[in-house]
């Protein structure tokens, strides 16, 4: 909800024009209104339309400058002339009506370019840059007709004391929390560029091997091609371009060349994926990194937690050693300690705690106790098989005979039940509170159904009431079974327990996976740092600095157990931010971050509309996957991946969604 002068955005009419300020009628849209803590918005525009915050707007300016940045960012593709030629028209056109130098048949020509633009473009950029023009130039036709007909300039034209911002984005790199610009790592795909690809993915996302195969891909739900047929395959087409650059042996493709240092220093606790992206982009803004590293490992909870036949390790160290590339020091076997990190305050420019949630927390059953045989936390499962498996390091996790009960509903109670199918278990069962449809949105369709097909055995709506043991050996779970309850007053519906419908099941092992907690004895008490009602370090999720100056946190250890292209997203925001503060001493978001987080609040994203112009029905490429039998008792990937033909047919379906949007202040 904004309060606006005048709206025209996604169809709402708000004309407040000579209505007092106390009795202006509120857009029902999250606009922003306030561009940043210091400056308040004069008008936003965009690819649906624009809205005006203040009624001192010069209109025909602010329709200049928009068309000023379709020249400026040239995203048109060029594969058309209205899209191609036709932005260019317009700013001229547009430009000369502002300096005073338009004449009337200049109006009825910038409204007949639009609307080629919008009915001819191939992609978005093009067809949706002319709406909010139209829309000034129907609203406002006597501004622009004054610059004509008087032959002056418009009435900000000189003045410098405004500040037009602009964004590119598109509903996928909107939904994306790296933000990365999807569009063009699939055109790069798609022109068989896959070095392109790969540096378009790196801008904003270091991990390319990784996140194209681990990533639940919220961008493909937020995929305008959805609302055609289905979604572009968009994490598959990510690993194209990492795979190029492996499986030839070239140097590491990275989207910028590094800065010369220039003198700061910034240690990073942790090397998972938030620890390896701050310490990425850090690196090639020119700072010394040092990462410090419990584990005997490289790579966090993906290395050791998320399994070979998911994420084969030689992949994930291609990522790892992408940042190695660029002058990073890896320090392992490094327990951080408070008296460390007290020390580290005087080493180092800032530091950054990407430390993860490693601590598995409790089911919260009856006679739920550490030490019975057989109860085993996730993590530490999931430590000893992939430690094994992927590095020789222990034993080998043998499971014949033995029942496996994992509680939980996320990634890693996944990675728990088909790790124990590939440990031989006799019986793998997961019992998960809530329904089918909830626990496929907590991960992916593909990862639930390839764990059914593997033998996994899933029972919903369902508790662990109370673990039973002889001498302190587990023998069996008391299950409690819910429903789901309606609510009278139409909220969400309640799980309630069935009354007499508790059973008993053999158990060997129960392995909870319900969610971790952050060890953070690393800070020192004195320091006093906030912390969530999660126990987890509290920041403010935009600069990612603490409570205490120069110390700052992202990933897992900052927000609680997350994926991992959020724990990356919040990393490369943090490096940003680090970056500037060890120069400057002040925490500061540029442009393009503080418009990032305008458009998510607004949603770039439309599920109702309804799309024209693109052929349906074009199926989406399902890459290779091993069978049941090929991949039950091993940890071989079980995806291929896309052939050549598979990815260009896949990327061809992109629509390549881009979008402008600007905010005057």
């Amino acid at each position: 909800m904004s309060k606006v002068y005048f709206s025209t955005w996604r169809g709402e009419q708000i004309n407040n024009i000579g209505k007092p300020e106390s009795e202006w009628e509120i857009s029902a849209y999250n606009l922003p209104v306030e561009y940043n803590e210091h400056a308040h918005s004069k008008a936003f525009i965009g690819w649906d339309g624009l809205a005006l915050f203040n009624p001192d707007v010069d209109v025909v300016r602010l329709a200049t400058e928009y068309a000023a940045q379709y020249q400026v960012y040239s995203e048109a593709c060029g594969r058309c002339a209205p899209g191609r030629w036709g932005g260019r028209i317009l700013y001229d056109l547009l430009d000369k009506i502002a300096r005073g130098e338009g004449v009337v048949s200049d109006m009825d020509h910038l409204k007949e370019v639009s609307k080629t633009m919008q009915e001819t473009s191939k992609c978005e950029i093009g067809k949706t840059v002319p709406t909010p023009l139209l829309d000034l130039m129907h609203h406002f036709e006597h501004e622009f007709m004054a610059c004509i007909v008087e032959q002056k300039a418009s009435k900000h034209y000189h003045m410098v004391d405004t500040n037009y911002i602009a964004k590119i984005t598109a509903p996928c790199m909107d939904a994306c929390p790296a933000h990365v610009d999807i569009p063009a790592y699939i055109e790069g795909v798609r022109d068989l560029r896959f070095d392109d690809s790969l540096m378009a993915t790196r801008q904003t996302m270091p991990l390319a091997h990784t996140c194209g195969r681990v990533c639940p891909h919220p961008c493909e739900t937020e995929c305008r091609r959805t609302n055609l047929d289905e979604p572009i395959s968009i994490m598959e087409l990510k690993r194209l371009g990492a795979d190029y650059e492996t499986d030839h042996g070239f140097g590491f493709f990275h989207p910028s060349e590094q800065k010369p240092s220039i003198g700061k220093k910034v240690a990073v606790i942790g090397s998972g994926p938030a620890g390896l992206t701050g310490a990425y982009y850090l690196a090639l803004d020119g700072i010394d990194v040092d990462v410090y590293e419990e584990l005997p490992v490289l790579g966090g909870e993906v290395a050791v937690g998320v399994p070979e036949y998911r994420m084969p390790i030689d992949k994930y160290n291609q990522d790892i050693e992408a940042v190695r590339d660029l002058g990073v020091n890896f320090i392992p076997n490094t327990k951080v300690t408070a008296d460390m990190m007290r020390q580290f305050e005087n080493d180092y420019d800032a530091v950054l705690v990407a430390t993860g949630t490693r601590i598995s927390k409790k089911v919260y059953c009856d006679n739920e106790r550490k030490e019975i045989e057989g109860y085993w936390g996730a993590i530490d499962m999931l430590d000893q098989v992939n430690l094994f498996v992927k590095y020789g390091i222990g034993e080998h996790t043998d499971l014949t005979g033995k029942t496996v009960v994992c509680v939980g509903g996320g990634f890693t109670s996944m990675d728990v039940v088909r790790c124990s199918i590939r440990a031989n278990a006799k019986k793998v069962v997961m019992l998960y509170r809530r329904d089918e449809k909830t626990i496929i949105k907590n991960t992916t369709y593909e990862e639930y159904h390839e764990a059914v097909e593997e033998g996994v055995e899933f029972i919903f709506h369902s508790a662990v009431a109370r673990m039973n043991d002889e001498n302190d050996v587990l023998k069996s779970l008391t299950v409690d079974r819910y429903e789901l309850v309606p609510d009278p007053n139409g909220g969400r519906p309640n799980l309630e327990k069935i009354e007499g419908a508790s059973f008993e099941m053999e158990c060997d092992y129960l392995i909870p996976a319900v969610s971790q907690s952050a060890d953070l004895k690393l800070i020192p008490e004195e320091w006093e740092i906030e912390r969530t009602s999660w126990a987890t370090i509290k920041t403010n999720g935009k600069d990612y600095m603490t409570s205490r100056k120069g110390i700052f946190a992202a990933g897992d250890c900052e927000y609680g157990p997350m994926t991992i292209v959020n724990a990356v997203g919040q990393a490369k925001r943090a490096a940003s931010v680090m970056a500037r503060y060890v120069v400057s001493g002040e925490i500061t978001l540029n442009d393009d971050e503080i418009m990032e987080d305008h458009l998510r609040k607004l949603k770039v994203y439309d599920k109702k509309e309804k799309i024209q112009g693109w052929l349906p029905g074009l199926p989406r490429q399902h890459s290779e996957v091993l069978t049941v039998e090929e991949r039950r008792d091993n940890n071989r990937e079980v995806k291929y991946g896309f052939t050549q033909e598979e990815a260009m047919s896949e990327a061809e379906r992109c629509m390549r969604c881009y979008y402008i949007a600007m905010v005057a202040h």
